[in-house]
Parts: structure tokens; sequence; C-alpha cells
């Protein structure tokens, strides 16, 4: 599993989300504290690492992916979302089916 860094993808207008592929994916809470977030970066990168060192055991994969899971909530990556102004979350979606279409297209780029 490689990272994608965000840096090279379009970032949404509010900064919630950037684009891979046509596809919206969450960015972390830019309120964390800058220790909190690279500490949560450390145990996220930790456990995908794990991921491939333990893809024969079930038991362990499960573990080690709820680990990833975990940390990518602590981050805002998944689970609630860390805005308060009610916006719906579009996480994982077509970004041509979410109200960023225009957005997008206005970039230039691909639906």
């Amino acid at each position: 599993m490689t990272l994608r860094r965000t840096d090279q993808h379009p970032r949404t207008p509010d900064g919630r989300y950037f684009v891979v592929r046509g596809r919206l994916w969450r960015l972390s809470n830019p309120d964390l504290d800058p220790q909190e977030r690279e500490r949560l970066v450390r145990e996220l990168m930790a456990a995908r690492r794990a991921v491939r060192s333990v893809k024969d055991d079930p038991e362990a994969l499960a573990r080690v992916r709820a680990q990833v899971d975990a940390a990518k909530q602590a981050l805002g990556e998944r689970g609630p979302v860390w805005w308060s102004d009610g916006a719906p979350d579009y996480n994982r979606k077509a970004v041509r089916t979410t109200p960023y279409a225009e957005w997008f297209l206005s970039l230039g780029a691909e639906p």
C-alpha cells in the first residue's frame, strides 16, 4: 500500500477533501494539534506496514486493519466529520456526483 501525497492532488475549496482518479477522499482534521497529528500518522503508517506483514493471518489482519481504522478516525479521515456546519460527508464518493462536480470540471479535470 502506498501513501498518496495530497499536495499532488487537487483539494476542494473548503479544504475537506482531495481528489484522486475522480473520487473524493477526506482530509484529516486541520484543527488537530501538530504533535498529535504526527503521532497519529506514525501509528497509521505502522499499522499499514503491519497489514503487509500479517496478510496470511486472518485474525492478525483483522486486528491491524482495526488499528488502521482507529488511526484514520482519530485523524478525522473516517468516522464523524470534523466540520460543524452540518454539511454532509462525501468521502469516497465520485466527485461528479457531488456538489464539487462543477469546481472539479473548472480545473479542466476529467469527470
